[in-house]
C-alpha cells in the first residue's frame, strides 16, 4: 500500500506541489527517504520516529520508503516532517487516507510530538487554496495560514491533537488571521532642527517612491532623516500586504505568523555580503533587497559597502526584481524598493572644513566618492547635500511641522498617483503604483511638461550631461512635485526643482 500526502517545496516565493508517497513492504527494517532531499529532510527520519514514539506508536518492522515526487525537484527544509508522519499513520491504519488527501500539510516535529513553526506557510496556504485543498500546519502558524482565502486550516499544537481531531475525540478551533500591532509610533521629523532642504527632499522621496542619496559631514543628521522616512509613508494596501508577507514568510521573518501593514525598513550594515544583500546561499533565500520590497532599503556609509555588492544593486533597482541564478536553482524575488543612502563627502568626513580636514584633501574625496560607480549614481533620483548643523540651529525650538503634517501631504500625493495609475501595469505585468515606477510611454503621457518646462529640461540635459535615464528620472521627480502641489500639469517650477536635486556630481 502507498499512502499519498500533499505538501510543498519552495522555489522563491512560489509553492510547488510535492506528493509525499509512503510505502511499506516486507524485508529488512529500514527507513529511506528519496526524491532529492537535503540534510534537514533526511534527518526527518529520526524526528518522525521519536514523535510517533511519543504517541505510543512504534514503526512496523518493515522496509519503509518515502518518495518525494517529483524526484528531480530539490526538497529543502524541516516542514516535510509532518507529511511524512501523516503518510506513515495512514499506512498504519491510524488515520483515514481519503481525508488526509484533502489537505496540504507542512510542519516540523519535535521529539515529543509537538508541531513546531516553519517558514513559508502563507504561500503554501495560498497555493493550497488555488487547488481547493485545506491546510494542516503548526498552531503557531495558524494565524498566517488563515489569511489565504478559502481553505480550511487545521492548526494543531501537536501530532496527538491532530490525530484526535481526525478520530473525532478533539476539535481544533479554526485560527483567526493574525495581525501585528501597528500602533507603535515612528520617530518624528520635529526631532531634527534645520536641514529644511533635506526634509523637503525626504517628502518628495516618500510621495513618489523615489531613491535618495544624502551627502554630508558626520553628525549632520543623515541617519536621523532616513529613520523618519517610514513615518511619512502610507500603509500597505491589502494586496501589497500579502505580496510583502509572502517574501517574509519564505524567509522565516513573520513574527508569530502576524502580518503587518507597515512598509518594510531594512538597514543592513556595510559589512553585508553579496548573498545577504541580493539573496542566495545554498537555499537561494531572499536578501535585503527583497525583504525591503515595497518599502525602504537604507544603506548608511554607502561607499563602505563592497564594490561588488553595490554593483549587484543596479539591476534590481532598475527592474524591480532579483534573479538569483545558481547551478541548482534559478529563483526570482520581487525587489521594488526605495533606496535611501547616506555618505560622508570623504573618508575623514570634513572635506569643506579646512580646520578639520585631513592632509590628503582633495585626493581623499576623489578616491572615496569614486567607490560609487556612475551607473549606480545615475539610478538615484534625488541627490541632496546635508550641511553641518550650526549651534544656532540647535538652540532653536522644535519645528512647528512634524511627521504627521508631512505624511498627510504624502498621502494626498499617493492618492493622486493611485487614481492616475489604476489598472496600469509595467512591461512585466506588475501594477504601477507610484511615479518612480512609471516608464516609457506611460511616463511621457503623464509627465510631459509644459512648453517652458520642456525648454528648461532640454537645455539642462545638455548642460548637465544628463543620460537618458537621468532625463526620465527628472521627469518622474517633477511629476511628484506637481502632485504635491495638486497640479494637473508639470510646470517649469517643478522641472527646476527636480533639476536642483541632481546638482551633485561625485568626483571621478
Amino acid at each position: 500500500m502507498v499512502a499519498h500526502v500533499s505538501t510543498v517545496a519552495f522555489h522563491g516565493i512560489e509553492a510547488r506541489e510535492v506528493d509525499v508517497q509512503v510505502h511499506m513492504a516486507s524485508g529488512l527494517p529500514t527507513f529511506t527517504v528519496v526524491g532529492l532531499p537535503d540534510k534537514a529532510v533526511g534527518e526527518s527520519r529520526e524526528r518522525v520516529r521519536a514523535a510517533l514514539g511519543a504517541l505510543g506508536l512504534a514503526l512496523p518492522l518493515k522496509r519503509i520508503t518515502v518518495n518525494l515526487a517529483p524526484a528531480d525537484l530539490l526538497k529543502e527544509g524541516s516542514h516535510f516532517d509532518l507529511p511524512i508522519a501523516l503518510g506513515l499513520l495512514v499506512n498504519m491504519g491510524v488515520l483515514p487516507g481519503d481525508e488526509i488527501a484533502a489537505y496540504t500539510a507542512l510542519g516540523e516535529l519535535g521529539l515529543d510530538g509537538a508541531l513546531l513553526p516553519v517558514s513559508g506557510v502563507l504561500p503554501a496556504a495560498i497555493g493550497a487554496a488555488a487547488l481547493g485543498r485545506g491546510v494542516i500546519c503548526p498552531a503557531a502558524c495558524g494565524g498566517e495560514a488563515a489569511w489565504a482565502d478559502g481553505p480550511e486550516v487545521l492548526a494543531a499544537p501537536s501530532l496527538l491533537a491532530l490525530v484526535n481531531h481526525f478520530k473525532g475525540t478533539q476539535v481544533l478551533t479554526p485560527p483567526e488571521p493574525a495581525i501585528a500591532d501597528d500602533t507603535a509610533s515612528y520617530a518624528d521629523l520635529r526631532d531634527i532642527k534645520g536641514q529644511e532642504t533635506a526634509k523637503r527632499a525626504l517628502e518628495v522621496t516618500a510621495a513618489g517612491g523615489h531613491n535618495l542619496l544624502m551627502i554630508g559631514p558626520p553628525g549632520a543628521g543623515k541617519s536621523m532623516l532616513a529613520q523618519r522616512l517610514p513615518g511619512l509613508l502610507p500603509p500597505l494596501a491589502p494586496s501589497e500586504v500579502l505580496e510583502v508577507s509572502m517574501i517574509h514568510s519564505v524567509a522565516g521573518e513573520l513574527a508569530g505568523g502576524r502580518l503587518t501593514r507597515r512598509r518594510p525598513f531594512r538597514d543592513p550594515h556595510h559589512s553585508a555580503s553579496l548573498a545577504a544583500m541580493v539573496g542566495g546561499g545554498t537555499r537561494a533565500k531572499p536578501g535585503e533587497m527583497s525583504l525591503a520590497h515595497l518599502g525602504v532599503l537604507f544603506l548608511d556609509e554607502l561607499p563602505e559597502f563592497a564594490r561588488q555588492t553595490l554593483e549587484a544593486l543596479r539591476q534590481p533597482l532598475e527592474g524591480g526584481k532579483v534573479v538569483v541564478a545558481r547551478a541548482n536553482a534559478h529563483v526570482t524575488y520581487p525587489s521594488r524598493v526605495q533606496l535611501v543612502a547616506a555618505m560622508n563627502p570623504c573618508r575623514c568626513g570634513y572635506l569643506d572644513d579646512p580646520a578639520r580636514a585631513c592632509t590628503r584633501v582633495p585626493r581623499c574625496a576623489i578616491e572615496y566618492q569614486s567607490r560609487i560607480s556612475g551607473p549606480l549614481f545615475d539610478r538615484i533620483d534625488l541627490h541632496v547635500e546635508v550641511p553641518e548643523v550650526s549651534a544656532a540651529d540647535l538652540t532653536l525650538p522644535p519645528p512647528a511641522e512634524g511627521s504627521s503634517e508631512v505624511a498627510a501631504r504624502v498621502a494626498k500625493a499617493r492618492a493622486i498617483q493611485n487614481q492616475r495609475y489604476a489598472g496600469e501595469v509595467d512591461g512585466e505585468g506588475r501594477p504601477v503604483r507610484t511615479n518612480a515606477v512609471a516608464d516609457g510611454t506611460l511616463l511621457m503621457r503623464v509627465a510631459t511638461p509644459e512648453e517652458a518646462g520642456a525648454q528648461l529640461l532640454t537645455q539642462a540635459t545638455g548642460t548637465l550631461k544628463l543620460s537618458a535615464r537621468g532625463y526620465h528620472r527628472v521627469l518622474k521627480v517633477a511629476r511628484t512635485l506637481a502632485d504635491l502641489d495638486g497640479a494637473d500639469n508639470v510646470a517649469r517650477i517643478h522641472i527646476a526643482e527636480a533639476l536642483s536635486y541632481r546638482r551633485i556630481h561625485l568626483a571621478r
